[in-house]
């Protein structure tokens, strides 16, 4: 495994990190739990190989994911990097302190060596941390319970570069992927300013852990999409961390075998993949752009989100996580809910045809052909 300093923590860690968000799950509902005989293994099996961040938070996997974390990591806690997250931005300080009590119980520590606000904001900043959050979590790490301050975000670049110029972070864990590069910018910036960059959704929260005919084989020697956008996001030298929701053993290994690699992307590869993904960019942007001027539709079909299905396979070959998503999808949502009103067309800044769109989604997204098969009827506009 190779090892990346995490900003001005100083902090050694692994550059491949362990979400624990998507561990595999066994019950129904509410009685919903981590099944320990799967993931104890892995989540032991990452430490053997080298993983030494481990990232988890109060709700992930029906609030049972930091449990799990702390019966893994006894017995080697001072080896390892734990982050979780505090998501209590209200006036109740003593709710506050009843989520880090919980962490720390359920983690089975006595600090936490990256304590994020979750989804942090720079509204939520302004209105809520600065004002009273930010004393709560100075005083935790003044008392020892807390070693850095991070916080998790999701909101626009231009908040992010604030929200790192306020310099009261030491560690920011963001979106950033092959699809998603909008924070690029604002991750050299915080590097510059020595933060530590943890990257989550490096797969995309798996629309990237496809085959795809359009992005297999776009680097030489690396056929496999997850591959591809995994070494793709730890070839940017600004990041310290990029944190894969495993859930399975094969994932830890194939995972580990990346992070394991000193020579995850060339320059030039990097550069052949970004006027590759420009181009596909901008092909996507001949379709429907997810404006949403189209909705609300009078039968609640979801023309958007369809559309950005059907977009996933025929502009990037990912068929497989596109159809799974058109799945998924509730039936009255579906683009065969749609009675060809028209209403959606006459309202589309691009003047699609919606309605004749809507059948060759639904056509192309409900084939059970191999993954990475263009369907039938898909290219072109």
């Amino acid at each position: 495994m190779l090892y990346r300093t995490l900003g001005k923590t100083g902090l050694s860690v692994s550059q491949l990190g362990f979400g624990a968000m998507r561990m595999p799950m066994q019950g129904s509902g509410e009685a919903m739990r981590v099944d320990r005989a799967l993931a104890l293994p892995m989540l032991r099996r990452a430490f053997d190989l080298g993983v030494n961040y481990f990232d988890t938070a109060v709700g992930y996997c029906n609030q049972d994911s930091q449990r799990v974390v702390g019966e893994a990591l006894q017995g080697v806690r001072d080896r390892v990097v734990v982050s979780t997250k505090n998501p209590e931005y209200g006036e109740d300080e003593r709710a506050w302190w009843h989520h880090l009590e919980n962490s720390l119980e359920r983690l089975r520590t006595d600090y936490i060596d990256v304590y994020n606000h979750h989804g942090l904001s720079w509204q939520t900043w302004v209105d809520a941390v600065e004002p009273r959050v930010a004393k709560w979590m100075v005083r935790a790490r003044d008392q020892g319970l807390v070693r850095h301050i991070g916080f998790s975000f999701h909101d626009v670049p231009s908040s992010l570069s604030r929200l790192i110029r306020t310099g009261y972070a030491s560690v920011v864990t963001v979106q950033y992927n092959l699809l998603d590069r909008q924070l690029e910018e604002a991750i050299s910036e915080a590097h510059a300013a020595g933060i530590g960059v943890v990257v989550m959704g490096p797969v995309a929260g798996g629309r990237l852990g496809d085959s795809s005919a359009v992005l297999g084989g776009l680097v030489p020697g690396i056929e496999r999409v997850p591959e591809l956008a995994l070494r793709f996001v730890l070839s940017n030298p600004h990041v310290s961390v990029a944190l894969s929701g495993m859930s399975t053993l094969a994932m830890v290994e194939e995972n580990v075998r990346t992070g394991s690699d000193r020579i995850a992307m060339r320059e030039t590869d990097r550069v052949a993949i970004t006027a590759h993904m420009e181009r596909l960019r901008k092909l996507a942007s001949l379709y429907c752009t997810g404006c949403g001027y189209c909705q609300p539709c009078p039968h609640e079909v979801a023309i958007p989100r369809i559309f950005e299905y059907f977009n996933r396979g025929r502009v990037y070959g990912l068929w497989g996580s596109a159809r799974a998503g058109y799945a998924a999808t509730e039936a009255r949502a579906r683009a065969t809910a749609c009675v060809k009103c028209g209403e959606c067309e006459a309202k589309c800044p691009q003047h699609i045809a919606i309605r004749k769109q809507l059948d060759e989604a639904d056509e192309a997204l409900r084939q059970t052909g191999a993954d990475g098969a263009e369907p039938a009827g898909t290219g072109g506009r």
